[in-house]
């Protein structure tokens, strides 16, 4: 029961992290791949339907994590309370400059809604980026499973570590890939051709920059990801796009998979001792607990994935970024 609870939870965060990652992408994008308010505007409207609706995943992970995991729950999120609040604040700049875009008059509102979509993405991307860094590198837990120091210095000490930092930037690279290649699926014109170049070309450079780092560092998971960017240059080059986004979507779930398995059972490394590490076991609720979590999930769960591959289908036909002579 604990490891099909361990999975699930890992389940709902690669949802988030491919689904939303996608809607990052886009809102980092904007401003490069959208040279005037139209083509702007058709941007936003890739993931207008989706992005809110994807922002549930989020909820999902954080607490089936709760339900399932509270001891793990607790240390994760008091020992990176700063961060976590700056995400929280970040993803309603992000809401409410998508939602307010087409609600002001005239051209500057919508630049201004523009800069505070690419910011807010841009600091969301980095700073999760960052989280998932701190869990493969761990933080300073005590031996009562809390994360020892005080003041701001134990919340964000943990994200200036090269782990961190190291998971900032290669967030920001998936972002930018998946998002490049998102739109290049969802429009026509000539905002498609721009993110296919885009595309494109960053899946060179990281094919390039993951091959140099697999092979100064001997990881195999680092060269399995540079053939994944080649192939995806490869299809994109061709034309290929659903191929193309198929396969930044599977290696944004595969990072997200090695990063909450870099550790076998344990959840959440301890810096101090491994010994005071917590794991699956240790961090897990009762069997009472996850038999009723078990029953609600088999509920809820299959009607959520149905409602939004619903809406997938709904809204699925591409926006066109080209203007149509009146």
């Amino acid at each position: 029961m604990i490891a099909v609870w361990f999975s699930l939870v890992i389940l709902c965060w690669v949802l988030f992290f491919v689904l939303e990652g996608f809607d990052f992408g886009v809102g980092l994008l904007g401003p490069i791949a959208g040279r005037d308010d139209h083509e702007r505007g058709a941007i936003v409207r890739t993931v207008g339907p989706f992005w809110d609706g994807n922002e549930v995943w989020l909820v999902a992970a954080i607490g089936v994590t709760f339900a399932a995991f509270p001891d793990w729950y607790a240390a994760l999120l008091s020992g990176l309370y700063l961060p976590m609040v700056g995400l929280l604040l970040l993803l309603a700049v992000r809401g409410v400059a998508l939602e307010f875009r087409g609600k002001g008059d005239g051209e500057r509102w919508r630049r201004r809604c523009d800069a505070a979509l690419t910011a807010a993405s841009a600091g969301i991307v980095l700073l999760w980026g960052a989280v998932l860094g701190v869990l493969t590198h761990g933080l300073a837990l005590g031996q009562d499973g809390q994360v020892t120091g005080t003041g701001l210095g134990r919340s964000t000490a943990p994200l200036l570590t090269w782990p961190a930092l190291v998971g900032a930037a290669a967030a920001l690279f998936a972002a930018l890939l998946i998002g490049a290649m998102f739109l290049t699926l969802r429009t026509t014109g000539p905002v498609h051709l721009r993110a296919q170049r885009l595309g494109i070309v960053l899946a060179t450079g990281g094919a390039v920059g993951l091959g140099a780092t697999g092979f100064a560092t001997g990881s195999r998971l680092v060269l399995v990801a540079a053939i994944l960017c080649v192939g995806i240059a490869m299809l994109a080059r061709t034309g290929q796009e659903l191929l193309a986004f198929a396969g930044t979507a599977l290696g944004v779930a595969g990072t997200v998979v090695a990063v909450f398995t870099a550790h076998g059972d344990v959840v959440l490394r301890s810096t101090l001792d491994p010994a005071w590490s917590l794991t699956m076991t240790g961090a897990a609720a009762t069997d009472s607990a996850l038999r009723l979590l078990s029953i609600v999930g088999v509920v809820v769960l299959p009607g959520v994935l149905v409602y939004q591959a619903f809406s997938y289908w709904v809204f699925r036909r591409r926006v066109a970024s080209e203007r149509v002579p009146s």
